[in-house]
């Protein structure tokens, strides 16, 4: 049974990687409708990411984030 639900899982994510690309290069409409809503989700799952993530991914200036110090 899991391994159904994770197959699901998988060709859901596959199809909306080819939607996003596909809009991208000018598909139909539905395809623009699909991809707005898979990018939506990854920027979901991203912040839910950050919030439960601590002090990590906080943006803060910690060594090697390119923040320029005063080096000179």
């Amino acid at each position: 049974m899991i391994l159904f639900v994770l197959t699901a899982v998988l060709v859901l994510v596959v199809g909306g990687c080819a939607c996003v690309v596909w809009a991208a290069r000018g598909g139909p409409r539905w395809t623009r409708r699909v991809a707005a809503v898979v990018l939506l989700g990854g920027e979901l799952v991203r912040a839910g990411g950050r919030r439960g993530g601590g002090k990590r991914g906080s943006g803060g200036e910690g060594p090697g984030d390119g923040g320029g110090g005063s080096d000179g």
